[in-house]
């Protein structure tokens, strides 16, 4: 399995480096179109080459996707987060009512009370 996960990694590495040689070229990346730019007054532009602009719509897209899955997600923690909350809940509860069982029972001594847990158990 890791030698198929490096596998992997290096045939990313080597398509990542194909697409980097293969797009050099310098381009400019303006924030706005010529007219609305010329309309707003703001001119601004950014000459970098080509596989950076790629490079980083496919960044911002990963980040982008990961934010929006982290907030769909949000219901799923916040239920996940309540049912940890009852399971602890009732597990004191449990401790507790056995606590009175052996109390009513007469079980003072702490090994004869796991004895009991045991042979409950099984």
């Amino acid at each position: 399995m890791r030698f198929i996960k490096y596998g992997f990694l290096a045939i990313l590495a080597i398509l990542l480096v194909t697409i980097t040689l293969a797009n050099r070229q310098i381009v400019t990346l303006s924030l706005l179109p010529g007219d609305m730019a010329t309309f707003s007054g703001l001119h601004v532009s950014l000459q970098i080459p080509l596989f950076l602009v790629v490079m980083l719509g496919v960044v911002l897209g990963l980040l982008i996707g990961f934010f929006w899955e982290w907030l769909r997600e949000t219901k799923h923690r916040s239920e996940a987060s309540v049912k940890a909350r009852e399971a602890r809940r009732l597990a004191r509860e449990v401790e507790v009512l056995k606590a009175e069982k052996r109390r009513s029972e007469g079980h003072d001594d702490d090994v004869l009370a796991l004895l009991d847990d045991t042979k409950a158990a099984s």
